[in-house]
């Protein structure tokens, strides 16, 4: 297997089939399968190594890890237990499951095996190498040997979640985002259970929550909400949570700790995601959850889409085979997720918070809790016409 931190090195000019831009799980996965079907893929990212610059907390769920051949190696404990706190973090709601719900991945070696996984199936993959822009039918790159003007069959927009990729090709964009920030260390083992703990509390995360997950191997802390709520700041509010976080009780946090964190789209997948010279992927395309901002198993399997239609595209010479790449489609999915975005963002107050907290404690609630939180749904795998 070819190794992971090899960089291609870029000429003045060059010719792909496709140009994936951003080396994400997303933008890896989509030019992993589509060199496997002997597409000649070049993988743009602007980071010089994928072990750096990470923003996802990387929780995989179930049915992700039934489906996708993720390395166990790079996965810690499962986790069964979900632990909901309100505000001020009495009385809080605490359901175990019967089965193995989320692991959650040491992202960096998830990364660069990921990587390792696209250069062996043949995929160009050029560090340090920056998307500028488009002009006509060239897509131009600034990486470490200078300027590339790429001519590309096809640009596949794997950029995040404010893609200019999405902007180049006039495609939808991101307009409802969260922001989140995250310090993650190692813990010492404990005879706790691996453990998600998740406060609903809008004075600290406004419109979403804050968050621990302690696996017994690494504690995850962390807040992410509407950017125009957080009065003291993001950093702040993380402090703020941090030095009361439940779920560490006898842990130390070391004074050097990785710091994540970066943008969340919310919105839904956007509806317009594809066109005649490409199309989007992963945060890019608002494959997100709405309600939990989950992105790691929709981007997986918007991929795989993704990577079918240009599989078509290519071998047929028909760009219109894109337009059944559909975000309104699969937007379609994610009406009641879309209702309880909207209901999560109107809470604003700590007791706001706490009267809705009480339906949580019924049956009915903690019902409705576990069908969000360990239910079979993911995201949907759309029927190609």
């Amino acid at each position: 297997m070819k190794t992971a931190d090899a960089s291609h090195r870029l000429g003045p000019t060059a010719d792909t089939d496709v140009l994936v831009v951003g080396a994400g799980l997303a933008g890896l996965h989509t030019a992993t399968l589509l060199a496997r079907q002997g597409h000649d893929v070049l993988l743009a990212e602007r980071r010089t190594g994928l072990a750096g610059a990470i923003r996802t907390t990387g929780i995989f769920v179930r049915k992700t890890l039934d489906d996708f051949p993720l390395p166990p190696e790079h996965l810690g404990p499962p986790i069964r237990r979900v632990v909901l706190y309100p505000p001020g973090l009495r009385r809080p709601v605490s359901l175990t499951s019967a089965r193995d719900e989320y692991r959650v991945g040491d992202m960096a070696p998830l990364y660069e095996a990921a990587a390792a996984v696209a250069a062996d199936a043949g995929v160009r993959t050029a560090l340090g190498t920056r998307y500028v822009g488009r002009q006509g039918g060239t897509f131009h790159l600034a990486g470490r040997d200078g300027p590339t003007a790429v001519r590309a069959r096809f640009v596949v927009g794997a950029d995040g979640a404010r893609s200019r990729v999405a902007r180049d090709l006039a495609l939808d964009r991101n307009r409802h985002l969260l922001i989140g920030a995250e310090e993650v260390f190692e813990v010492p083992g404990s005879d706790e259970p691996p453990t998600f703990h998740c406060v609903l509390d809008p004075s600290l995360a406004p419109g979403y929550l804050a968050w621990v997950v302690n696996d017994g191997q690494h504690a995850h802390v962390g807040v992410a909400g509407y950017a125009d709520r957080f009065p003291e700041g993001l950093r702040r509010a993380l402090e703020r949570f941090g030095a009361s976080a439940p779920g560490l009780a006898g842990v130390d946090r070391p004074e050097a700790v990785e710091r994540r964190g970066g943008p969340i789209p919310v919105g839904g997948v956007l509806r317009r995601i594809s066109c005649a010279d490409g199309l989007l992927v992963g945060d890019a395309a608002g494959a997100v959850s709405p309600l939990t901002a989950g992105g790691l198993d929709p981007c997986l399997r918007l991929s795989e889409l993704a990577a079918a239609v240009l599989d078509e595209a290519l071998r047929t010479g028909r760009p219109d085979v894109l337009a059944g790449y559909d975000g309104a489609a699969l937007r379609s999915c994610f009406r009641g997720r879309l209702t309880l975005r909207r209901g999560l963002a109107r809470v604003r107050t700590p007791a706001a918070a706490a009267a809705a907290f009480t339906l949580l404690r019924t049956p009915f609630g903690r019902a409705a809790a576990g069908r969000v939180l360990f239910g079979d749904r993911s995201f949907p795998d759309p029927v190609r016409g």
